[in-house]
């Protein structure tokens, strides 16, 4: 038997369970397992500006492709306590990342030694496993076991506490005949699915409501066949977003009360049965729920048990995956349509396309200062179908959500559940290493950026290029706007007049300046007529240079984007003029009808 230490060993699992990338920011008590890194050799290490942007990086890395898993390294605390953050984000959209961590020695950990916490109880609520090894000769198994757990069922981050003592103990480990654990994902029998589509050919208006689940079980290709095979109209959820093409016949664009189009909320509100799989029901895709659910029946397909019937109690409930279920939706479907027994759809989702030709909003705008409808416009212009979008939360994203367009799966990459600001900069990197070839283009307002733009030091140095769109208001746009319910406007604005830079006016940071002396690449814009040029150059500046590329534009202070201010995806407020003639709305999907 081979000899080894613990630390080791763990690094050979993570080969053989097929990680080349980590992400981390080492220290004294995960010294001895960054050693077996190096000596093991095999595996890339990115090195961090903040361990909690390492842990958005390994987030990232993971959801560009299927079966990535990103692996974030730091010590116990602070670190992994740094870590928490990514490690909600990640569970909160079902992400397999796996945090590792090194621990005080096992001896001390109970007397406060430097540094020594216990990371594994503060972890346990936002993982599917979180634990410190105590006994070296359990790594192994313990590893085992977090790959097993991260990919089975519902997917998520697991925490693995190595405290320096274990990671150094010598232990009996063979590499070469080591295996990775089946993998364990619930599948639905041939009757559910035989049910489910009973139900879907009782309805005349029925719509698919494609999740997260979908894109997690690589299954986008199955969801479009089934969708073409019945005719029926598909809603991608914002975590689902890309699953058609956003120009598909089919697809009748997003659903709720913020990331939605007019289209897509007026589709919905006419349909009589929903079929959503692999999507969780979040609270701002449904609003409030006896507006959703009125008139129309529900089947839910999602690979966790407990997720059905969490939000609302379907009319049917299948747990399974999501690949599994639309294999045998596909099978089914095909021997229907053989049989002529599957209903025409023609009519109900040329109504769907009609609303979205007719039901848009305006974006082109010439004010000076922009109007960030005009930004997202022009992005649409520059960015082809192959571009990889990265976006957490805030008006940005609101409003790219609503006006930017989608063609593949894993290509808008947002931070849907935990929506923790700073996670931009860090997730936008770990797309860029896991797909080095890839146009990755980031979204964020001002404080987005602000929070993690340390992490631009990261691209700089590792040379991993990518463009990144900041919106700037100087204002906390999104709480801004929530405040007026409250008729107040208070601790939300970001302005003052910068010393070093006084040709900002009140936009306060020098976004150009930071970015430039972290060793990027930087353009400012004020006027919108130059935002397509701009963006071109920004292209030209991350190829050549292969560093970040901040293209900074100058908005107005306010803008109110579309939003339900009732929780009602039936009351969606228009705040801004809406689309009335073609010019207003130039990157539309369809060509506005008037």
């Amino acid at each position: 038997m081979a000899r080894m230490t613990a630390a080791r060993a763990a690094v050979e699992i993570l080969k053989r369970e097929g990680v080349t990338d980590a992400f981390g920011v080492p220290g004294a008590a995960i010294n001895p397992f960054y050693a077996a890194l190096k000596a093991s050799g095999g595996i890339a290490h990115t090195l961090a500006r903040h361990v909690e942007g390492a842990s958005h990086m390994a987030e990232g890395y993971t959801r560009t492709r299927p079966g990535n898993i990103g692996v974030c390294i730091g010590t116990s605390g602070p670190a992994g306590t740094d870590m928490i953050t990514g490690l909600y984000s990640a569970t909160g959209d079902s992400i397999p990342i796996l945090c590792v961590t090194g621990q005080a020695p096992t001896a001390v950990i109970h007397k406060e030694d430097f540094q020594a916490v216990d990371i594994a109880s503060i972890a346990k609520p936002v993982t599917k496993m979180a634990v410190t090894v105590l006994e070296a000769a359990q790594v192994p198994g313990v590893f085992q076991q977090a790959f097993h757990l991260m990919r089975s069922s519902r997917p998520g981050p697991v925490l693995i506490d190595l405290p320096i003592d274990v990671q150094l103990t010598e232990i009996e480990f063979d590499p070469e005949t080591y295996e990775p654990l089946p993998v364990y994902k619930p599948a639905a029998t041939r009757a559910q699915i035989e049910k489910a589509i009973t139900l879907l050919n009782e309805s005349e208006r029925p719509l698919i409501v494609a999740g997260g689940g979908v894109i997690n079980a690589d299954a986008a290709e199955l969801l479009v066949e089934f969708a073409e095979l019945t005719g029926t109209p598909v809603v991608p959820t914002l975590m689902g977003w890309g699953v058609l093409p956003d120009d598909h016949e089919l697809n009748a664009g997003m659903v709720g009360l913020q990331t939605s189009h007019r289209y897509g909320n007026a589709t919905f509100l006419e349909s009589d049965f929903v079929l959503g799989i692999g999507n969780r029901w979040a609270n701002r895709h449904t609003g409030k729920l006896d507006v959703y659910t009125a008139g129309r029946k529900f089947v839910h397909v999602d690979i966790e048990p407990t997720q059905i019937g969490k939000i609302f109690a379907p009319d049917y409930g299948i747990a399974s995956d999501a690949k599994a279920a639309l294999e045998l939706f596909v099978e089914v479907a095909q021997e229907l349509k053989a049989a002529g027994k599957l209903p025409d759809r023609t009519e109900w989702a040329a109504a769907a396309q009609e609303k979205k030709a007719t039901l848009q909003r305006r974006t082109h705008f010439d004010d000076i200062p922009i109007k960030p409808q005009r930004v997202y416009e022009e992005m649409n212009k520059a960015f082809g179908p192959e571009t990889r979008y990265v976006s957490t939360i805030g008006l940005s994203q609101i409003a790219g959500a609503q006006m930017l367009h989608v063609y593949r799966p894993r290509h808008w990459i947002n931070c849907g559940q935990a929506g923790p600001l700073g996670w931009t900069i860090p997730a936008a990197l770990g797309v860029a290493k896991a797909d080095p070839e890839a146009s990755v283009v980031a979204l964020s307002g001002d404080y987005d950026f602000q929070f993690m733009l340390e992490e631009l030091a990261v691209g700089a140095q590792h040379r991993i290029p990518y463009v990144h769109v900041l919106v700037n208001n100087s204002y906390l746009g999104l709480i801004r706007q929530a405040q007026r319910a409250f008729e107040i406007d208070f601790q939300v604005n970001l302005e003052f007049e910068n010393l070093n830079s006084p040709e900002l006016g009140v936009y306060g940071v020098d976004h150009v300046k930071v970015a430039e002396g972290l060793g990027c690449k930087a353009i400012r814009v004020t006027d919108p007529a130059e935002l397509g040029d701009a963006f071109e150059q920004a292209k030209k500046l991350a190829a050549e240079h292969r560093v970040p590329v901040v293209v900074e534009a100058i908005l107005e202070r306010v803008t109110n984007i579309s939003m339900s201010t009732t929780n009602d995806i039936g009351n969606v407020v228009e705040f801004e003029e809406i689309a009335t003639e073609p010019g207003h709305a130039p990157t539309s999907i369809k060509t506005l009808k008037v």
